[in-house]
């Protein structure tokens, strides 16, 4: 894993594969991702190095207490974002596939913003 931003994809795709499905192991991020499985196997090793995973007996990979607050914060700036570019005019479509750079670069400050607007 190269930046901070393909640390956080992959720590949303683990809680969006957790909703899913009853296990996740690194296949289901390499099919999920369209990446090769010995990549995610790295970036699998960089976040239990980082402590926000941790992969059982089974292969089965868990996100830790931390992991699971930061996985949950990137979704839900992902939610938001994607909520006001649809407000904005763009279609569903559309407005997923941006909110899914947008949130890996966006300001705490600016995101804030953001949230303030969509709830009001």
């Amino acid at each position: 894993m190269k930046t901070h931003e393909s640390e956080e994809m992959y720590l949303e795709t683990i809680l969006l594969l957790k909703k899913k499905h009853p296990s996740v192991h690194a296949i289901d991020i390499a099919g999920e991702l369209g990446y090769a499985k010995s990549s995610v196997s790295r970036a699998v090793g960089l976040l239990v190095a980082k402590g926000y995973i941790t992969v059982n007996d089974a292969d089965e990979i868990l996100l830790t207490e931390d992991g699971e607050k930061k996985a949950a914060d990137i979704y839900a700036r992902h939610r938001v974002i994607t909520e006001l570019l649809m407000r904005m005019g763009a279609d569903a479509k559309l407005a997923e596939d941006n909110a899914c750079r947008i949130e890996h670069v966006i300001s705490p400050e600016l995101f804030e913003i953001m949230k303030t607007f969509v709830k009001n």
